[in-house]
Protein backbone atom coordinates (compact mmCIF):
# COMPACT_ATOMS: atom_id res chain seq x y z
CA UNK A 1 0.00 0.00 0.00
CA UNK A 2 1.17 3.53 -0.73
CA UNK A 3 2.30 5.17 2.51
CA UNK A 4 -0.21 8.01 2.16
CA UNK A 5 -3.18 5.73 1.43
CA UNK A 6 -3.27 4.39 4.99
CA UNK A 7 -3.90 7.80 6.67
CA UNK A 8 -6.42 8.67 3.95
CA UNK A 9 -8.40 5.52 4.73
CA UNK A 10 -8.17 6.39 8.42
CA UNK A 11 -9.67 9.79 7.57
CA UNK A 12 -12.42 8.08 5.58
CA UNK A 13 -13.20 5.93 8.62
CA UNK A 14 -13.25 9.03 10.85
CA UNK A 15 -15.60 10.86 8.47
CA UNK A 16 -17.85 7.80 8.55
CA UNK A 17 -17.87 7.87 12.35
CA UNK A 18 -18.80 11.56 12.43
CA UNK A 19 -21.74 10.94 10.09
CA UNK A 20 -22.87 7.95 12.13
CA UNK A 21 -22.78 9.94 15.37
CA UNK A 22 -24.96 12.61 13.77
CA UNK A 23 -27.64 10.20 12.55
CA UNK A 24 -27.60 7.39 15.10
CA UNK A 25 -29.52 9.18 17.82
CA UNK A 26 -32.19 10.64 15.57
CA UNK A 27 -35.82 9.61 16.13
CA UNK A 28 -37.37 7.39 13.48
CA UNK A 29 -39.52 10.16 12.02
CA UNK A 30 -36.45 12.35 11.42
CA UNK A 31 -35.20 9.89 8.80
CA UNK A 32 -38.09 10.90 6.55
CA UNK A 33 -37.15 14.59 6.69
CA UNK A 34 -36.74 16.15 3.23
CA UNK A 35 -33.24 17.30 2.32
CA UNK A 36 -32.09 20.04 -0.08
CA UNK A 37 -31.79 17.38 -2.82
CA UNK A 38 -35.24 17.43 -4.37
CA UNK A 39 -37.22 14.29 -3.56
CA UNK A 40 -34.56 12.81 -1.27
CA UNK A 41 -35.09 12.18 2.42
CA UNK A 42 -32.40 11.73 5.05
CA UNK A 43 -32.85 7.96 4.63
CA UNK A 44 -32.25 8.36 0.89
CA UNK A 45 -29.02 10.28 1.50
CA UNK A 46 -27.57 7.50 3.62
CA UNK A 47 -28.86 4.77 1.32
CA UNK A 48 -27.13 6.54 -1.57
CA UNK A 49 -23.83 6.21 0.28
CA UNK A 50 -24.53 2.54 1.11
CA UNK A 51 -25.41 1.68 -2.48
CA UNK A 52 -22.36 3.31 -4.04
CA UNK A 53 -20.06 1.86 -1.40
CA UNK A 54 -21.34 -1.53 -2.53
CA UNK A 55 -20.72 -0.61 -6.17
CA UNK A 56 -17.30 0.79 -5.28
CA UNK A 57 -16.29 -2.49 -3.65
CA UNK A 58 -17.51 -4.35 -6.72
CA UNK A 59 -15.45 -2.06 -8.97
CA UNK A 60 -12.34 -2.94 -6.95
CA UNK A 61 -13.01 -6.67 -6.63
CA UNK A 62 -14.52 -7.29 -10.10
CA UNK A 63 -13.47 -4.43 -12.39
CA UNK A 64 -14.39 -6.30 -15.58
CA UNK A 65 -17.89 -7.09 -14.32
CA UNK A 66 -18.43 -3.55 -13.10
CA UNK A 67 -17.22 -2.05 -16.39
CA UNK A 68 -19.47 -4.37 -18.39
CA UNK A 69 -22.55 -2.81 -16.81
CA UNK A 70 -21.63 0.81 -17.44
CA UNK A 71 -23.14 0.93 -20.94
CA UNK A 72 -26.56 -0.10 -19.66
CA UNK A 73 -26.38 2.54 -16.93
CA UNK A 74 -25.42 5.22 -19.46
CA UNK A 75 -28.43 4.25 -21.58
CA UNK A 76 -30.86 4.87 -18.72
CA UNK A 77 -29.23 6.97 -16.00
CA UNK A 78 -32.54 8.22 -14.58
CA UNK A 79 -33.85 4.68 -14.24
CA UNK A 80 -30.63 3.58 -12.57
CA UNK A 81 -30.81 6.38 -10.03
CA UNK A 82 -34.42 5.54 -9.28
CA UNK A 83 -33.61 1.86 -8.78
CA UNK A 84 -30.69 2.67 -6.52
CA UNK A 85 -32.97 4.67 -4.22
CA UNK A 86 -35.51 1.84 -4.21
CA UNK A 87 -32.76 -0.58 -3.15
CA UNK A 88 -31.85 1.60 -0.19
CA UNK A 89 -35.45 2.19 0.79
CA UNK A 90 -35.91 -1.55 0.90
CA UNK A 91 -33.45 -1.79 3.78
CA UNK A 92 -35.77 0.16 6.08
CA UNK A 93 -34.50 0.35 9.66
CA UNK A 94 -31.52 -1.87 8.81
CA UNK A 95 -29.93 0.88 6.70
CA UNK A 96 -27.48 2.25 9.25
CA UNK A 97 -26.21 -1.23 10.13
CA UNK A 98 -25.84 -2.15 6.45
CA UNK A 99 -24.09 1.13 5.69
CA UNK A 100 -21.54 0.50 8.45
CA UNK A 101 -20.92 -3.05 7.29
CA UNK A 102 -20.49 -2.10 3.62
CA UNK A 103 -18.26 0.87 4.40
CA UNK A 104 -16.05 -1.35 6.55
CA UNK A 105 -15.74 -3.91 3.77
CA UNK A 106 -14.83 -1.21 1.25
CA UNK A 107 -12.13 0.27 3.46
CA UNK A 108 -10.58 -3.16 4.06
CA UNK A 109 -10.60 -3.95 0.33
CA UNK A 110 -8.89 -0.64 -0.43
CA UNK A 111 -6.24 -1.30 2.23
CA UNK A 112 -5.14 -4.40 0.31
CA UNK A 113 -5.35 -2.88 -3.20
CA UNK A 114 -2.21 -2.31 -5.27
CA UNK A 115 -1.72 1.49 -5.30
CA UNK A 116 -0.92 1.41 -9.03
CA UNK A 117 -4.32 -0.12 -9.86
CA UNK A 118 -6.75 1.87 -12.00
CA UNK A 119 -10.26 1.36 -10.66
CA UNK A 120 -13.16 1.79 -13.12
CA UNK A 121 -15.94 4.15 -12.13
CA UNK A 122 -18.76 6.23 -13.65
CA UNK A 123 -16.23 8.83 -14.75
CA UNK A 124 -12.56 8.24 -15.61
CA UNK A 125 -10.79 5.28 -13.91
CA UNK A 126 -9.05 6.27 -10.69
CA UNK A 127 -6.17 5.26 -8.48
CA UNK A 128 -7.02 3.87 -5.02
CA UNK A 129 -5.98 7.26 -3.56
CA UNK A 130 -8.40 9.18 -5.77
CA UNK A 131 -11.08 6.54 -5.25
CA UNK A 132 -10.89 6.79 -1.46
CA UNK A 133 -10.82 10.58 -1.65
CA UNK A 134 -13.99 10.50 -3.73
CA UNK A 135 -15.74 8.31 -1.14
CA UNK A 136 -14.68 10.71 1.63
CA UNK A 137 -16.00 13.65 -0.40
CA UNK A 138 -19.32 11.89 -0.97
CA UNK A 139 -19.62 11.06 2.72
CA UNK A 140 -18.99 14.64 3.74
CA UNK A 141 -21.24 16.15 1.06
CA UNK A 142 -24.25 13.91 1.71
CA UNK A 143 -23.64 14.39 5.42
CA UNK A 144 -24.02 18.11 4.70
CA UNK A 145 -27.39 17.42 3.08
CA UNK A 146 -28.52 15.65 6.25
CA UNK A 147 -27.15 18.43 8.46
CA UNK A 148 -29.02 21.01 6.38
CA UNK A 149 -32.24 19.00 6.63
CA UNK A 150 -31.97 18.92 10.42
CA UNK A 151 -30.42 22.40 10.72
CA UNK A 152 -27.38 20.92 12.41
CA UNK A 153 -24.11 22.87 12.47
CA UNK A 154 -21.20 20.51 11.96
CA UNK A 155 -17.70 21.29 13.20
CA UNK A 156 -15.35 21.25 10.18
CA UNK A 157 -12.09 19.32 10.42
CA UNK A 158 -8.84 19.35 8.48
CA UNK A 159 -10.09 16.27 6.63
CA UNK A 160 -11.48 18.92 4.28
CA UNK A 161 -8.02 19.09 2.72
CA UNK A 162 -8.81 15.92 0.78
CA UNK A 163 -11.93 17.53 -0.66
CA UNK A 164 -10.10 20.76 -1.46
CA UNK A 165 -7.46 18.74 -3.32
CA UNK A 166 -10.16 16.90 -5.25
CA UNK A 167 -11.96 20.16 -6.02
CA UNK A 168 -8.80 21.63 -7.55
CA UNK A 169 -7.96 18.42 -9.43
CA UNK A 170 -11.42 18.27 -11.03
CA UNK A 171 -11.28 21.80 -12.50
CA UNK A 172 -10.64 20.43 -15.99
CA UNK A 173 -13.27 17.71 -15.51
CA UNK A 174 -15.90 20.37 -14.71
CA UNK A 175 -15.36 21.80 -18.19
CA UNK A 176 -14.82 18.52 -20.04
CA UNK A 177 -18.22 17.09 -19.04
CA UNK A 178 -19.79 20.20 -20.62
CA UNK A 179 -17.80 19.82 -23.83
CA UNK A 180 -15.90 23.02 -23.09
CA UNK A 181 -12.14 23.60 -23.09
CA UNK A 182 -10.69 24.20 -19.65
CA UNK A 183 -8.82 27.47 -19.03
CA UNK A 184 -5.22 27.37 -20.23
CA UNK A 185 -3.79 28.94 -17.09
CA UNK A 186 -3.63 27.10 -13.78
CA UNK A 187 -5.71 28.49 -10.95
CA UNK A 188 -4.22 29.66 -7.67
CA UNK A 189 -6.23 28.46 -4.67
CA UNK A 190 -5.29 29.68 -1.19
CA UNK A 191 -7.55 28.43 1.60
CA UNK A 192 -7.79 28.79 5.36
CA UNK A 193 -8.06 25.39 7.05
CA UNK A 194 -10.35 24.80 10.04
CA UNK A 195 -7.18 24.51 12.15
CA UNK A 196 -6.03 27.93 10.95
CA UNK A 197 -3.32 26.59 8.63
CA UNK A 198 -3.04 27.86 5.07
CA UNK A 199 -3.46 25.42 2.18
CA UNK A 200 -2.17 26.48 -1.23
CA UNK A 201 -2.71 24.85 -4.61
CA UNK A 202 -1.34 25.93 -7.98
CA UNK A 203 1.12 28.72 -8.81
CA UNK A 204 1.67 31.43 -6.24
CA UNK A 205 1.00 34.29 -8.67
CA UNK A 206 -1.90 33.01 -10.77
CA UNK A 207 -4.37 35.49 -12.29
CA UNK A 208 -7.28 33.08 -11.82
CA UNK A 209 -7.42 33.07 -8.05
CA UNK A 210 -9.60 31.73 -5.20
CA UNK A 211 -9.06 32.74 -1.58
CA UNK A 212 -11.08 32.13 1.56
CA UNK A 213 -12.21 29.44 4.00
CA UNK A 214 -11.55 25.85 2.98
CA UNK A 215 -15.04 24.96 4.17
CA UNK A 216 -16.65 27.42 1.76
CA UNK A 217 -14.57 26.06 -1.13
CA UNK A 218 -15.68 22.51 -0.32
CA UNK A 219 -19.33 23.58 -0.13
CA UNK A 220 -19.06 25.12 -3.61
CA UNK A 221 -17.15 22.36 -5.44
CA UNK A 222 -19.57 19.75 -4.07
CA UNK A 223 -22.49 21.98 -5.14
CA UNK A 224 -23.85 22.32 -1.60
CA UNK A 225 -23.74 26.14 -1.72
CA UNK A 226 -23.92 28.80 -4.40
CA UNK A 227 -20.80 30.84 -4.96
CA UNK A 228 -22.82 33.97 -4.13
CA UNK A 229 -23.64 32.59 -0.67
CA UNK A 230 -20.10 31.96 0.59
CA UNK A 231 -17.11 34.05 1.61
CA UNK A 232 -14.70 33.30 -1.24
CA UNK A 233 -12.72 35.99 -3.06
CA UNK A 234 -12.54 35.05 -6.72
CA UNK A 235 -10.73 36.74 -9.60
CA UNK A 236 -10.18 36.08 -13.30
CA UNK A 237 -11.61 32.93 -14.87
CA UNK A 238 -11.91 31.31 -11.44
CA UNK A 239 -15.44 32.69 -11.09
CA UNK A 240 -16.57 30.83 -14.21
CA UNK A 241 -14.93 27.68 -12.85
CA UNK A 242 -16.62 27.83 -9.45
CA UNK A 243 -20.03 28.35 -11.01
CA UNK A 244 -19.51 25.06 -12.91
CA UNK A 245 -17.34 23.26 -10.36
CA UNK A 246 -18.26 19.59 -9.92
CA UNK A 247 -16.03 17.38 -7.78
CA UNK A 248 -18.15 14.27 -8.32
CA UNK A 249 -18.68 11.93 -11.27
CA UNK A 250 -21.75 11.99 -13.47
CA UNK A 251 -23.49 14.22 -15.96
CA UNK A 252 -22.89 17.97 -15.69
CA UNK A 253 -25.04 19.70 -13.10
CA UNK A 254 -25.28 22.99 -11.28
CA UNK A 255 -26.15 23.77 -7.69
CA UNK A 256 -29.82 22.96 -7.15
CA UNK A 257 -32.05 25.99 -6.59
CA UNK A 258 -33.26 24.41 -3.35
CA UNK A 259 -29.87 25.34 -1.89
CA UNK A 260 -30.18 29.05 -2.62
CA UNK A 261 -30.07 31.18 0.49
CA UNK A 262 -28.69 28.44 2.74
CA UNK A 263 -26.26 30.10 5.09
CA UNK A 264 -22.63 29.10 4.83
CA UNK A 265 -21.25 27.24 7.82
CA UNK A 266 -19.44 29.29 10.47
CA UNK A 267 -15.70 29.64 9.81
Amino acid sequence: MAADLEPLLDDLAAETTDLSVMVSGAPTQAWSSPTPAAGWTVHDQLSHLWFFDREARRAVEDPAGFSAGLAAIAADPAGYMGRHLDAGRGLGDDLLREFHAERGRLIEVLRSTDPTTRIPWYGPPMSPMSFATARLMETWAHGQDIADAWQVRRTPTDRLRHICHLGVRTRGFSYAIRGEPSPESAATVVLRAPSGDEWSFGPADGVDRVEGPALDFCLVVTQRRHLADVDLRVTGAAEDWLVKAQAFAGAPSLTDESRRGLAAEPT
